[in-house]
C-alpha cells in the first residue's frame, strides 16, 4: 500500500525521530572516540571519526558511518569498531534514553574520497580548458551587434 504522497519504489525519507535519535547516537560515539574511552589501540591510532549515523524506522538498528584520519586504513577502522560493537552499544544504552538501544553497524563513509576525487577532475587541465569561453560571444558568430 502507498502512502499519500509518496510514489511506489521510491525510499521514504527519514523521520524527525530517525533524524534526532540518529544525531544523539552520533554524539554519544563521537564523544567516546575523542575522549579516549574505547580501549583499542587500532581505533586510537587511527583517530576514528563519526561523520553521520542512519537510523531504521523501528530505531532498532543504526549504521554508523565512520572516516579513519591521517590516511588509516578504513577496512581496518570497520573492523576495530565492529569488534568493540557490543560495548558501544551498551555505552549507548546507558547514554540515550531509548527503549531499546540500537544493533551497530559500521561502515566506511567514502563521501570525502568522491569528493577529493570530483575536485581533483574540477580541477584538471582538460576541464580548465574547457571552461574557458570566449570574452564576447559575437566573435564567434562572425557578426557584430
Amino acid at each position: 500500500m502507498v502512502q499519500h504522497g509518496q510514489s511506489q519504489g521510491q525510499p521514504r525519507a527519514p523521520s524527525q525521530r530517525q533524524l534526532r535519535v540518529g544525531e544523539l547516537v552520533r554524539h554519544v560515539l563521537a564523544e567516546i572516540l575523542a575522549r579516549g574511552e574505547l580501549i583499542d589501540d587500532e581505533v586510537t591510532r587511527m583517530m576514528v571519526t563519526v561523520p553521520e549515523v542512519r537510523v531504521s524506522p523501528d530505531l532498532r538498528n543504526a549504521t554508523v558511518y565512520i572516516t579513519p584520519l591521517g590516511g588509516g586504513d578504513p577496512k581496518l577502522a570497520e573492523k576495530a569498531m565492529t569488534r568493540n560493537s557490543r560495548w558501544l552499544r551498551g555505552q549507548v544504552a546507558h547514554r540515550v534514553n531509548l527503549k531499546f538501544a540500537p544493533e551497530l553497524v559500521f561502515r566506511y563513509d567514502d563521501r570525502f574520497d568522491e569528493t577529493a576525487h570530483i575536485d581533483a577532475l574540477l580541477h584538471s587541465p582538460d576541464v580548465a580548458r574547457d571552461l574557458e569561453a570566449p570574452a564576447d560571444s559575437s566573435e564567434v558568430d562572425g557578426k557584430d551587434e
